[in-house]
């Protein structure tokens, strides 16, 4: 069954396509939703409800743009909504962790899919983890995670600037990356 056919009949509210279009995106989204939580359970919990916004939002989608990303932003604000509304997010309660805040560019290496670095980032706290996410690997701008999260665009940038700063420190830690000054970039400050 095509994409289109798959969608009409989620608009229908056929089972078969339901189950369809979740057994095609759910792996995808599953690990969008491990990188906003701490454990598989809180994850799982945002899968599940991602596709029940998925599925009772589907008849907002107008066919713009490709579908996996319309879906994909669905699962985004469902796990946003997931940390504030069971984990208490507050923006300024990781302001403790901070330490030396003085993230160096130019020290991130470029092995963003691996395992070890995945690992550091689901250690960070959660204000950390959830900007760093928001910013470097989905690509929203500071000005719509402020909006997002009910912060400032500051405290976006800020947050982004410790969790890169602190992220830095667990890879040096666990031997990830070895010269800091000479390693590439990890996350990109091309976007604004």
């Amino acid at each position: 069954m095509n994409e289109q056919a798959i969608i009409k009949g989620c608009l229908q509210h056929n089972p078969l396509s339901q189950r369809e279009l979740y057994n095609h995106f759910s792996p995808k989204m599953l690990s969008v939703c491990y990188r906003f939580s701490s454990s598989r359970e809180d994850a799982e919990d945002m899968l599940q409800e991602g596709f029940i916004r998925v599925f009772s939002q589907l008849h907002t989608y107008v066919g713009k743009g490709a579908f996996e990303g319309w879906v994909r932003r669905v699962i985004v604000h469902t796990c946003i909504n997931f940390l504030k509304k069971y984990k208490k997010f507050n923006s300024y309660i990781d302001i403790d962790y901070a330490g030396d805040v003085s993230a160096k560019e130019e020290s991130f290496s470029s092995i963003m899919q691996g395992r070890q670095v995945m690992d550091c980032i689901r250690q960070l706290p959660l204000g950390y983890r959830t900007v760093l996410n928001l910013y470097a690997i989905e690509g929203y701008s500071h000005k719509e995670i402020g909006e997002l999260l009910e912060v400032g665009e500051s405290t976006s940038r800020s947050q982004y600037t410790r969790a890169k700063s602190m992220l830095e420190k667990m890879l040096i830690k666990r031997e990830v990356i070895e010269n800091p000054s000479t390693e590439p970039l990890l996350f990109s400050t091309a976007q604004k």
